[in-house]
């Protein structure tokens, strides 16, 4: 059949010997794609279950893990398997050290790195910890007695923990504020008279013990957690480490890890009121009604509860992660931190760390075909959140941002390939450059199956089916990684997070960073509009604007220059960092206000004079500056202040380049800058498609196109229409694409071809076979499929329906005409495809929307195709649990469902398997 050709677009072929001179200055490795770095490779978390590990299985876990596509491990301990107890190895006991070192020598060998978790589960803790080191909880209590009068007051913590009294404190009538704690005898009685008549409220405080353990403690592991607001507690802790490495004279890891703060109920520390003074300015314990929000200024209140979660963000920075970074330091080795969950500024808290580590799991996207669990509640797509850890890394300068990825993606055994694409492409826009699995079990390699599991993650590992296909995404990583660990990030705007605003929040004492909530709305409106109008930005401290400086009109930081800092409506702001925002300005930087001008400031200390200064800055302000309105541009000295209240309308005057591909076209992306130009991932994670000129927000003179799916790359067609560059591109949901921009130089490689999709696919009907090749239950026999394929668990085969693995599906059939190009397209599959035509191998089909491009290996007349289909492992847990057979085998929480409670597979209903609708093939024509 005949098909007409749709309009010339763009001269496309270009005969490279026309190519001007300055095509050769771009070297070989500049246009292919950069050699695969073991840091680009996926790293994973490897559970080390009960420490119960010998030498053969390290090597054959770590072979599997390096043939899979890994560059690197993290080694973290964790409960271990029923029945196995004198297997188990004591965590840094002599043979542990020499299993770990005996890890580091393997690892090295397969070209691979390793890391450690500086402790067992989480968070740090173990025998070691003394009483005196551990986690510490605040026991108030409250009493009113009449002035004039003895008080003879029974005062107990009234708690089943240690706690030990840290002051008595009396308030009067008339704002009298007495410390009493001398008054305290040791049988717990207060014997006090106050000095005034009228009622009299005494607040004992007492420092409690939380007695928290480790959580998921791997043998030798168990015991208390320390107190992560004392430097001494730290120390301590660390001397274990020590000890052991010295001894054994063991090579130190790669990197150690710190895990999410998970520290609950810990809201002070025995020094709270001395480190409160030095760093506040005055004594808390004066303050203890305001404390306990039972003044009755509200607004000395918050003050007063904001000043102490000031104090603990500052105590949990410069007493553990900043001395904890520099022991590594010590050692050779780096830090990777996860920094969310903690009571501070994580802004701060990621950036003290060498990679900075966001946290990612179950996650909802608009994208056809993608299957999600009925009992899960997916959360709406985002990466505000996420973002806080990559703006601490580009802020720095520090090379990587990492992620604990794929937690509790799915329900056990039901995660798919297919799942973790678009939240590994949301990763990448957010700024992580650097993955990490979560996880993979270290499992004998004699184990039953489904092998040795870990209660919250997907269990990445040879025993689960989907690892049979895993490569061909980590290749996908691999790709997306080499490029943007490439060059600097290129965020032109830096968002204010108003911390001040968040701790002045009502609520408890203890204000945890959640990243999945909105602490700030007003932060994340500006956040969200920049995102949607096309732009990008970093979020900085209040710490790091004083570190800010100005060059050439831009705002400088270690790790990059900027060109609009924007302050979003916040009610407080320190004086310091308003004074250093005027500074930058005065020396030609760009400070925008959205909203109106911060109005007050935070804190309680030296309050009244604080404001008289801060009314002295805001007075040296030109007057347009102070009164809001449409968006104002004001000179200031060398510099400019805008202000608005609109967002969108302040985004047109930053100058900042917007791109419309994600304004117009709904693509979601990341650029950085390298020395000739620029590097974009782009991803379309909804459901839209884009076969058309993209503009970009930089100029040209040529584009390298990557597909991070397949390893093609190429030219890529451009037009430039009034000083804008635009590349054209054909993307479906669920696809993305790497550009590579050359400012100054065309390039000498080869055009890459766009194809129209305007003739008709035919189905690939005929005689299809089946045979079940690699699972369990063993099948054997060939099965016949007269017209289209259908799911292997819709036959009436003994055993399909329990079946874990791989079958190959297989069809003779003739190409009815000619084209440039033949696209196979599945439509849907359950849940992987390896393709071999004729012989040939054609790659992985792994990710929405299930197409390859097979064109090459086609012929006229008779064709082959095999397609190895491999599915989910959960139908053969199923029968495992219809059967009551048992395969939950592990200490601690077993393994619980996604709401953390017992479940049994045996009622859910079976799981498609295979090819699941009729497989088309695509004639494919090029756009001349």
């Amino acid at each position: 059949m005949k098909y007409r050709l749709y309009k010339v677009i763009a001269c496309w072929g270009i005969v490279l010997m026309l190519l001007p001179a300055c095509s050769y200055r771009v070297s070989r490795a500049e246009r292919t794609w950069p050699h695969p770095t073991l840091t680009a490779k996926p790293w994973t978390r490897w559970w080390w279950l009960g420490n119960d590990v010998e030498k053969q299985h390290i090597s054959w876990n770590l072979s599997e893990m390096q043939k899979a596509g890994f560059g690197g491990t993290e080694i973290t301990p964790i409960y271990g398997v029923q029945g196995r107890e004198n297997n188990e190895i004591q965590f840094l006991s002599p043979k542990w050290m020499d299993m770990y070192s005996y890890t580091m020598k393997e690892a090295e060998r397969l070209g691979m790195m390793t890391d450690l978790n500086n402790g067992t589960g989480w968070p740090f803790g173990g025998p070691g910890v003394k009483i005196e080191d551990a986690a510490v909880k605040a026991v108030f209590h409250t009493y009113t007695i009449d002035g004039n009068r003895q008080a003879d007051l029974k005062i107990t913590p009234g708690t089943k923990e240690p706690a030990e009294l840290s002051v008595v404190m009396a308030y009067g009538p008339d704002g009298q504020r007495l410390d009493v704690t001398a008054s305290f005898l040791p049988d717990n009685t207060l014997h006090w008279i106050p000095p005034a008549g009228g009622k009299w409220k005494i607040i004992a405080v007492f420092n409690g013990k939380t007695m928290q353990t480790v959580k998921r403690a791997a043998p030798g592991g168990e015991g208390l957690v320390i107190n992560h607001f004392s430097r001494k507690a730290l120390t301590d802790y660390l001397w274990r480490f020590d000890s052991m490495f010295s001894s054994t004279g063991s090579k130190y890891p790669h990197t150690f890890f710190n895990d999410s703060y998970e520290v609950y109920g810990a809201d002070w520390s025995e020094n709270m009121f001395s480190e409160f003074e030095q760093r506040r300015g005055y004594r808390l314990q004066d303050y203890l009604p305001e404390l306990l929000r039972q003044g009755s200024d509200t607004s000395l209140c918050a003050r007063v509860v904001a000043d102490y979660r000031e104090t603990l963000s500052d105590m949990l920075l410069h007493n553990f992660t900043e001395p904890w970074n520099q022991w590594v330091h010590d050692k050779g080795s780096i830090t990777r931190n996860q920094a969310h969950g903690s009571p501070g500024n994580v802004i701060d808290l990621y950036a003290a760390a060498d990679i900075p580590e966001c946290e990612a799991w179950s996650t909802w996207f608009n994208i056809p075909g993608l299957r999600y669990d009925s009992g899960m509640t997916p959360q709406q797509p985002g990466t505000v959140g996420l973002k806080f850890a990559s703006s601490a890394a580009h802020l720095t300068g520090k090379p990587y941002t990492s992620s604990e990825t794929f937690t509790w993606l799915t329900e056990h055994f039901r995660t798919a390939l297919s799942q973790c694409k678009p939240m590994l492409d949301m990763l990448f826009v957010a700024g992580v450059n650097h993955v990490y699995f979560h996880g993979t079990p270290y499992t004998p390699k004699d184990a039953a199956w489904p092998g040795w599991l870990f209660y919250a993650s997907v269990n990445f590992s040879p025993f689960n089916t989907i690892w049979k296909d895993l490569k061909s995404m980590n290749d996908y990583i691999t790709k997306c990684q080499s490029f943007l660990q490439q060059g600097q990030p290129d965020n032109e705007l830096l968002v204010y997070f108003p911390m001040y605003d968040v701790w002045h929040k009502e609520g408890g004492l203890f204000l945890p960073f959640d990243i999945g909530k909105k602490l700030s709305p007003a932060f994340d409106s500006v956040v969200r509009a920049i995102s949607t109008g096309g732009y990008d930005a970093d979020y900085i401290s209040d710490r790091f604007i004083r570190q800010a400086a100005v060059e050439n009109g831009q705002i400088v930081l270690p790790g990059g220059k900027y060109k609009t800092l924007i302050v979003p409506r916040c009610q407080l702001i320190p004086l310091e960092t308003l004074e250093k925002l005027l500074l930058l300005a005065k020396e030609g930087a760009t400070i925008a206000f959205l909203g109106e001008l911060p109005a007050d400031v935070p804190g309680f200390n030296q309050l009244i004079g604080r404001r008289e200064r801060l009314r002295a800055l805001k007075a040296q302000l030109p007057d347009p500056v102070k009164h809001f309105g449409a968006t104002t541009q004001t000179r200031f000295y060398k510099g400019r202040i805008m202000t608005s209240l609109d967002s969108d309308s302040l985004l047109l005057f930053t100058g900042a380049k917007a791109e419309k591909a994600k304004a117009e076209f709904g693509l979601d992306y990341i650029r950085r800058k390298y020395d000739k130009g620029h590097i974009y991932f782009m991803t379309m994670l909804q459901n839209r498609s884009v076969d058309s000129w993209v503009p970009l927000g930089v100029k040209a003179r040529a584009v390298l196109r990557f597909d991070p799916l397949t390893g093609e790359y190429g030219k890529a067609a451009i037009r430039s229409e009034n000083g804008i560059t635009a590349v054209y591109l054909q993307l479906l949901p669920g696809e993305s694409v790497i550009l590579k921009t050359f400012s100054d130089n065309d390039v000498a490689i080869p055009m890459l071809p766009a194809f129209q999709y305007s003739a008709p696919a035919f189905s690939l009907e005929g005689a299809w076979k089946l045979r079940f090749t690699d699972g369990d239950p063993i099948i054997k026999g060939e099965y016949d499929m007269p017209g289209s394929p259908v799911p292997w668990t819709t036959l009436a085969v003994t055993g399909a329906d329990a079946y874990a693995g791989t079958a190959r599906y297989t069809l003779t059939f003739s190409l009815p005409d000619t084209a440039d190009e033949w696209e196979l397209d599945f439509g849907s599959l359950a849940e992987s495809a390896h393709v071999f035509v004729n012989g040939q191998d054609a790659g992985t089909v792994w990710s929405i929307p299930y197409r390859m491009r097979i064109g090459k290996f086609l012929k006229n007349g008779s064709n082959i195709i095999e397609v190895d289909v491999t599915n989910l492992p959960f139908n053969r847990i199923r029968y495992f649990d219809q059967q009551g057979i048992k395969w939950r085998i592990f200490k601690d929480i077993n393994i619980v469902n996604t709401a953390y409670k017992d479940a049994s597979y045996g009622s859910w209903p079976l799981a498609v398997s295979g090819l699941i609708q009729p497989v088309k093939l695509r004639p494919l024509f090029r756009k001349q």
